[in-house]
């Protein structure tokens, strides 16, 4: 059998759906892959025997091309979790600027509507305390 033929009837049996539905199912990756081999012996043994070096080579980059878009996909789910991450601390961050904005809000309020009075009472009490000492002397 030739390379192309192994290969066509290897990638007809590593069928990307019925992976994902293993993988849903709970399998794990090491299964996937054991069982993938265990069902394929005689053809991966096959394609081993017909490889030359420049086959390994082509397999080298196949295998780094699949390590990028792992890396790839990891920063994905990592910028995802980074925007949430930030999204919930520009939230809290809005919380906390609106709770001190409400706190000063209402101590300037009270200031506005009490600090006259406050004024007015503390010079009244002192004028009179001043008042009683000269009464008394």
């Amino acid at each position: 059998m030739s390379i192309k033929k192994i290969l066509n009837s290897l990638e007809k049996s590593w069928e990307r759906d019925d992976i994902l539905l293993n993988i849903k199912k709970g399998l794990g990756t090491d299964e996937i892959v054991n069982e993938f081999l265990v069902k394929n012996e005689r053809q991966i043994k096959e394609l081993n025997s017909l490889l030359r070096p420049e086959d390994i080579d082509l397999l080298n980059q196949v295998e780094q091309l699949s390590t990028c878009e792992f890396k790839l996909i990891n920063e994905i789910k990592s910028l995802n979790y980074l925007e949430n991450n930030e999204n919930h601390h520009i939230v809290n961050r809005k919380k906390i600027e609106t709770s001190s904005r409400v706190f000063f809000n209402s101590i300037s309020s009270f200031m506005i509507n009490w600090s006259n009075k406050v004024v007015v009472i503390a010079l009244l009490t002192i004028s009179a305390i001043a008042l009683s000492k000269q009464a008394w002397a």
